[in-house]
Parts: C-alpha cells; structure tokens; sequence
C-alpha cells in the first residue's frame, strides 16, 4: 500500500482541491494521513471528510516525519497540501516506473501554476534536478521513498530550517538508488512567490542552492523562510 503523507497548516482553500486530485486516481490501495500544525480553519475537518488519517504536525519536517510514524504503506509518497493538479494515471505510473527502474526513493518533473515566467523557470529547475540526479539529488515539492529506507535514514532532520527536502534526497540516495522519473506534468500553486514576490522567491532559491554546496544544509533564520499560513495569506 502507498501512504501519502502531506503537512498542512489552515489549507481550507487548497486542500480539498488537493483530495479531487487524488479521488480520481486510478489508483485505489493508498491511504492519506495528515500531519497538522494545528490549523485554526477547517483543514481538520476537511480531511476528516474525505477520510483521511489526522495526526498532530508542526514545520514540514516533523509533519513528515510524524505522518511516516503511524503510515502503514511500505511506500511513502510526501506531497505538498496545494499540489494543485495531477493526471488520473499519475500515481499508478509513477509507482510502476519506480519499480521498473528499481528505485529506493524517487522524484518528478514539478511545475507551478503560475504565469509564463514560472514555467520557463520551472522547466529549467527540471532540467537541471534531471541531469544532476546522479552526484547531486534534489527533491521537486514531492518524494517516493521505500519505508524502510525513510526508517534507515532517520527521517527527515527536524533542525533544518530550508530545504530540508533536498538535504533528507541526498541523504537517502545514500541509502538507496535515486531517481528522477518523467511523468506528466504535476502542478503546484504558485502562493509562495505571488505572496512574497517572485525576485525574492527566486533569489532565494538560488542562495539556498549556492549554500548547501559550500557550507551544507541550512540550520539558521538566514533566508527568513517559514511554513506556508494559508491564513495568514487570505487576511493579507
């Protein structure tokens, strides 16, 4: 069984959005468990309705990392609450190349609903995850990982501030065989860079790869990046 393990924090807007994405799958032997930072909407009890397992969350890391704690699946996918489209076929084939190819964790192109900058930016980040797979894995908003490789590895690391994503893919692929897998296209909103603006979303990204090659996973407050406040963002 394949458990999808998503941290939120006030989704209300995205994540029924996200629950359409996955009813129509083709694929049916999975379970959804919500890791939440304790959402003051109704994010609880929109997953509750669709059937998911609610579990207590807090940052990305340790929602994730909570979730994988009461999974039942020997395979984890960890996907983002405003993962905003996906093909019906896309689980069922990302799982039969993800065992075709042998893989132990694995990822996807990823592209953001935004406007045309966004998707020319995007189709080079792609580009870029794809050629470098072999000496520098990078995560796309979602990883496939083996359970038992998730357990081996600890988790992810809770004292990482950003791109704690990439850190916990380069780890594992310590573990495991890495791989970037074509699929269809999957969208994610574009939120974060219409929220803070796209110069400094893309700037930041930049620094934080610049970074973690010359000093390692990011532990400090250097790039003032926080946990998504769905919220917070509507109020604004």
């Amino acid at each position: 069984m394949l458990s999808i393990i998503v941290p939120t924090l006030n989704e209300e807007e995205y994540l029924p959005i996200f629950f359409r994405e996955i009813k129509k799958q083709s694929l049916k032997d999975y379970e959804v468990i919500i890791a939440d930072a304790n959402s003051i909407d109704r994010t609880v009890g929109i997953a509750q309705k669709f059937g998911a397992i609610v579990t207590s969350g807090g940052l990305p890391a340790k929602g994730r990392n909570e979730g994988a704690k009461i999974a039942k699946g020997d395979i984890f996918l960890f996907m983002d609450a405003d993962n905003v489209f996906f093909h019906e076929n896309f689980l069922e084939d990302f799982l039969q190349k993800f065992k075709e190819k042998k893989l132990d964790i694995a990822i996807f192109p990823l592209y953001l609903d935004g406007n045309k900058l966004d998707k020319i930016l995007f189709h080079i980040y792609n580009w870029w995850v794809k050629i470098t797979q072999s000496f520098l894995p990078h995560a796309t908003n979602s990883i496939l990982i083996k359970k038992e490789i998730h357990e081996k590895m600890g988790g992810f690391d809770e004292t990482i501030t950003l791109a704690e994503d990439h850190e916990y893919s380069r780890r594992a692929a310590k573990h495991g065989k890495f791989g970037f897998i074509e699929t269809e296209p999957v969208l994610t909103s574009a939120r974060r860079f219409e929220g803070e603006g796209r110069l400094w979303g893309y700037l930041r990204c930049l620094l934080t790869e610049v970074y973690m090659l010359f000093f390692g996973p990011v532990r400090s407050d250097i790039f003032k990046y926080q946990f998504v406040d769905a919220l917070k963002r509507k109020k604004k």
